[in-house]
């Protein structure tokens, strides 16, 4: 979220593709929202802003996913990419830090150019 407010250039591809394409979204865990925001304000209202990105609330069951990891951001973006009955084949972790996500059970898309 932060790479998209800093003008990434895949970032941007990706959120017109989900503006532009019927079935494609983009989600924005709220964990993920608020530690983006902390790191660069305002990333949170522009990213709420943009059509095709839905808002995934910390519901009781992602509270209770988040909740024994130290950061919650990660541990929020991590349960979120998990298969549910709405998205079988989970979600894409997109991200200019792949190395963080070693060793965690999601797909990576590395939006370094």
């Amino acid at each position: 979220m932060v790479a998209a407010g800093s003008g990434n250039v895949l970032a941007s591809r990706l959120i017109h593709r989900a503006h532009a394409t019927s079935g494609w979204f983009l989600y924005a865990p709220t964990c993920a929202l608020i530690e983006a925001d902390r790191t660069r304000r305002g990333t949170a209202e522009h990213i709420v802003a943009l059509p095709g990105v839905v808002v995934l609330d910390l519901d009781l069951p992602a509270a209770l996913a988040v909740a024994p990891d130290d950061t919650w951001a990660p541990a929020h973006i991590e349960y979120a990419a998990q298969p549910t009955p709405e998205r079988p084949d989970g979600a894409v972790v997109t991200t200019v830090a792949p190395d963080r996500w070693k060793g965690r059970m999601v797909r990576v898309l590395d939006l370094n150019p």
